[in-house]
Parts: C-alpha cells; structure tokens; sequence
C-alpha cells in the first residue's frame, strides 16, 4: 500500500522549500539506491584543463624538462633563477660553470664561457692565442706557435715544406741559393759558401777544374814531380795562398792528414805546388784520422825518391790503404801558407 507524508502535527511551517529524496530498495540486497539529479563536475588533470605539461605552473614533462625560460622544481615548471656566473651551476646563456675553478686559463673562463682558440686567453693545451684568424703570423688558427716545418709560410719565412732535407729547393725555410753552403741537388754540383771563382767551386755552385800552379784550391791539384801525389784544401784564404785543412790523395787513395813531424819540407811541398816557396808560416790543431782516412809525415824513399807524404805506420799508400788512424792531439796541420 502507499502512503503519504505530511508534516507531523506540530511541525512549524516555515515557507522554506522541502528537500524530497526518493529511494528505492535493491530487490536483491535490500539497500537503499540513491540518485542524485543534475550535471556531473569534471575533475581537470595533468595536461589538460589548460594546463599543459612542461609550460608554467603546470606539470614538468616525462623528462623532467620544461618550456624555455622555465626549469622543472620539484615535478612543477617554474621561472627559471637568474644565472649567476661563478656559482658553479649552469644557468641561462652561460656555456659552463665550475665555481671557484673558473679562470681565463681553464677549461671554463671567468665569464663563464667555454676556452676557445681565438678567442685571445691561453687555456689548457694553447702554446699561444693572439685572438685572431691570421693564420701566417707568429700563433697559427691552431693556437700553436709558428715554427720553422709547420708547413705555413709565416712572416719572415720565404717557404716551409714542412722537412728537414737541406738538398731541396727550401733550406730552414729560405730559398735554396748558391753560397747557402748546401749542395741543391740537381741545380748545383757544389757550394762552398762563396761567391769566389778559382777555387773549385764558381760563382754559380758549378765544380770548376783546379787552377792548379801556385794557387791553393778545394780541389785536387798536382804535386810535380811526385808519383801521382796531389794536395787539396778543405778551403783556402788569403787570395789562394794559404791552404786550410789541407788533404792528400796518392793515386786512387783519397784524404791523408799531414801530421807535424822532422821528415816535413814545407819548401819542397810548396814548390811541388808550383809556389815559389814557403812563407814560413804553417798551423797546427786537432784533426780526425777515421778510417779510410790516415795520418802522414814528410819522408823521401818508401813508394818513391822524390820528397812526399807517407803513410805514418809504414811508410807506404801508393794506391793502398793507410794504416795509421791515431790524429785528433793537436799536431795535424791545419794550415800552410806559400808564397
């Protein structure tokens, strides 16, 4: 049966408006269901709702990332602090930040900006850093101090071919000229330093034949009247009157050291030379005696009669070894003057 409520006898009328809920028993269980009337609230969430991850105020992204300008605090994008350079963390537009350690000859510089070649401060592994892009000045574009053999021709350099070979067209980074003292192969059959002509070697590095006959020369010249015995200077001064390091050559053996001894005739070498004699004057000091080559004294007799350069053992060399190689005491010729 149904029934109808109305207010109990007794009850104040108010005039305010009487809330009714209906309610109906599940058949099943015997609970109450309830119903509410109206429209349902949707609840807003993470990237919805006007709130987008990663941008301000809003949810950081899955990375943990946020929009530029922003920095994710605590799973929450906010405005990032303004960037203090020294305080070893890296904000805003610095490259780096390592604190107390920034410096302009570290990896990270006072402004916090990363080292970079040319950008004028020495930092770790520069030998040098001009701040420019020239690279053929004293500090190339590699920050490496310009060297002869780098292979750029810097200022004050006429070439760089990047060796150390003193027989090609560029020597110590100079142009290979006659006079250099350096042989340029295929260009010049000699170079004894000089300019002079007569002397072995011409003007022009060509090899000139000895002007033998009272002039000394770098070449070998005759001893007349001897058995193939021939004198050559390693280089001659005082307008080819004096022979300095002079060598001897016996038929096919080259590059015999005279050596002070009783047996020398200065007079009779010089003669031989076709000088008119000796000036009196001869040097002695230490001289090498390294095998092919030997030490000799002044005898007659033994390969010849005629007065001539012996082997200081026993005598003999034409054509044959020397045997003595004991020299470097201070009693090696190392000059003779003829007149």
């Amino acid at each position: 049966m149904g029934s109808t409520s109305s207010p109990s006898s007794g009850s104040e009328v108010t005039g305010e408006p009487v809330t009714t809920t209906d309610a109906t028993t599940d058949a099943d269980t015997d609970e109450p269901v309830t119903g509410t009337t109206g429209t349902t609230e949707a609840t807003a969430s993470a990237g919805t709702g006007g709130c987008p991850d990663g941008s301000l105020f809003c949810p950081c992204n899955d990375d943990a990332t946020c929009d530029p300008g922003l920095a994710c605090e605590d799973d929450l994008c906010v405005p990032e602090s303004e960037a203090v350079c020294g305080d070893g963390m890296l904000a805003g537009m610095e490259e780096c930040d390592n604190g107390a350690e920034n410096a302009d000859t570290a990896t990270c510089k006072a402004n916090c900006t990363l080292q970079k070649c040319g950008d004028g401060s020495l930092g770790p592994g520069e030998a040098c850093d001009d701040g420019n892009a020239v690279d053929n000045d004293a500090c190339s574009n590699a920050c490496i101090a310009a060297t002869c053999g780098d292979l750029v021709v810097q200022v004050g350099e006429a070439c760089d071919d990047g060796n150390a070979d003193n027989t090609d067209a560029c020597i110590n980074c100079q142009a290979a000229v006659c006079g250099d003292t350096f042989i340029h192969a295929g260009v010049e059959q000699c170079d004894d330093g000089n300019a002079n002509g007569g002397d072995g070697c011409s003007a022009s590095c060509q090899v000139e034949a000895p002007q033998c006959g009272g002039n000394f020369t770098t070449g070998w010249c005759p001893q007349n009247g001897t058995n193939q015995q021939f004198t050559r200077c390693e280089s001659v001064s005082n307008g080819n009157k004096t022979c300095n390091n002079p060598f001897i050559k016996y038929g096919t053996v080259e590059n015999g050291v005279p050596a002070q001894h009783g047996g020398n005739d200065f007079n009779a070498w010089c003669v031989q030379l076709g000088f008119s004699g000796w000036s009196g004057q001869v040097g002695y000091g230490s001289r090498p005696c390294d095998p092919p080559q030997g030490r000799l004294f002044g005898c007659t007799g033994y390969d010849e009669v005629a007065w001539h350069w012996c082997d200081w053992q026993d005598g003999n060399w034409l054509n044959g070894a020397l045997n003595y190689h004991q020299c470097n005491d201070g009693t090696q010729i190392s000059s003779i003057t003829c007149q």
